[in-house]
């Protein structure tokens, strides 16, 4: 069904429950307990390894591989059975349905049953447990990682990149010319048009962050100092209401309500369903919902636009999902889980799979893609043209989309409230999800 598509690509939407994890886990091997043998992968040596290489701890014979992008899960296993082919390793996969993958994993990792290398979103997931997470800064390939793709912490490298992944308007281009939607009034107008014709112009879905959190990331991606702001409207020093770019994103949200179908009677399925049959013209969405549109006979070019507050000309682009290797295994546990991130992004192979059948946007300046789908090759082209804002969505409080956001939105989109009573409880909800 389209729905298993659907609980991946909420990148965030699962509410971030207060941290499980109640022990350290296994104890890692030190490696002079472990000097048994040596890695199969030739990794940057340290500095002070430079005139003798020191040994390092013998690879476990099985892997286990837990991660959050349903939509990869047979790729993946296809995936695992290459790579056991090659090198002998056995690679598990553990199957997730998306929704509560994030929960399951600090169940796994609070019980001592974690995986070896897992999937996590940078920001908070990451710095929620950064205890769990082994520092990557050794693998051969991350000097090739585009700038600020990695996730780092504490000057560490501790996430691998899946992928760059890109959202805003994705339109019809036979029916909006995207160089004529540049502000409010051409937007609201472009909604008005559209709803003359028989068309809805714009549409988002019921589903979290394909009703709030996506779109609000874009007033605060146009802040000077997205971090600092998020700081600062938690601690309740600055409100939404009060600044322009939010106070514009509300008129957007108005012109949404009166002139196209209500978002809380559209999922996602619907949404991409009729954006690909030309009853909509345009949906809020990212690169991701391509492939909702394969089981459709498309026959329009379609391409991906800013959305154009306060004139923003740029699409929100960033990596929603790193690759980590669990720092409370055992030696042989994490030197093989980084053997296969080496190979899964160094090897022929391993590449392959990773631009043909994952599908994935490239962040590592050795792989290039034979063949980007048109929203992922637009991603693309506005990251090379440097047209691209941040997702400081990614530091907003733990759990605030779900919990917060998305009750007031619901309320805003079933009633008449204005754009400014809507600026002003979401501003509240920061500071009450801060506390």
């Amino acid at each position: 069904m389209k729905l298993r598509k659907l609980s991946s690509i909420l990148l965030a939407t699962t509410m971030m429950l207060s941290l499980l994890l109640t022990g350290c886990g296994t104890k890692k091997e030190s490696a002079e307990e472990t000097k048994t043998g040596g890695s199969t992968v030739t990794e940057a040596p340290k500095a002070e390894d430079k005139e003798a290489e020191s040994e390092k701890p013998a690879a476990a014979s099985k892997i286990i591989i837990f991660q959050s992008k349903v939509e990869i899960t047979d790729q993946l296993e296809a995936c695992a059975e290459a790579y056991t082919a090659e090198t002998g390793v056995e690679v598990e996969v553990w199957g997730t349905t998306g929704d509560d993958y994030l929960q399951q994993l600090k169940i796994k990792l609070g019980n001592n049953q974690g995986p070896t290398v897992f999937s996590l979103a940078p920001g908070s997931e990451s710095e929620e447990l950064k205890a769990y997470l082994s520092d990557l800064s050794d693998l051969s390939f991350v000097g090739d990682i585009a700038a600020n793709m990695a996730n780092e912490i504490d000057g560490k490298i501790a996430g691998i990149p899946y992928t760059m992944e890109g959202f805003g308007m994705v339109y019809n281009k036979s029916l909006i010319d995207a160089t004529k939607v540049t502000d409010f009034a051409s937007f609201e107008q472009m909604l008005k048009d559209q709803k003359a014709a028989g068309i809805n112009g714009f549409s988002l879905s019921q589903e979290s962050y394909f009703l709030i959190g996506h779109i609000l990331n874009t007033p605060f991606a146009l802040q000077a100092d997205p971090a600092d702001y998020i700081k600062k409207l938690v601690a309740g020093e600055v409100t939404m209401q009060d600044t322009p770019e939010f106070v514009e994103f509300g008129k957007f949200m108005e012109a949404i309500r009166a002139n196209t179908n209500n978002p809380l009677e559209v999922n996602y399925d619907t949404e991409t369903g009729d954006f690909a049959t030309g009853k909509t013209a345009s949906i809020h969405q990212g690169n991701w919902s391509y492939g909702m549109f394969t089981d459709y006979d498309v026959t329009f070019d379609m391409g991906m636009m800013p959305l154009p507050i306060s004139g923003n000309d740029k699409v929100a682009a960033s990596v929603p999902t790193c690759w980590y290797v669990n720092s409370q295994a055992s030696a042989e546990e994490i030197q093989a889980g980084k053997d296969f991130l080496n190979w899964l992004y160094t090897s022929e192979t391993g590449t392959k799979y990773l631009m043909e059948e994952f599908g994935f946007i490239p962040v590592v300046a050795t792989m290039t893609s034979p063949k980007l789908d048109p929203l992922s090759q637009s991603v693309s082209d506005y990251a090379a043209a440097g047209k691209t804002i941040s997702w400081p969505m990614s530091k907003w409080p733990t759990g605030i989309v779900d919990v917060y956001l998305v009750p007031i939105a619901q309320e805003f989109f079933t009633t008449e409230m204005s754009g400014t009573d809507f600026l002003t409880k979401l501003s509240d909800a920061f500071v009450q999800a801060g506390k």
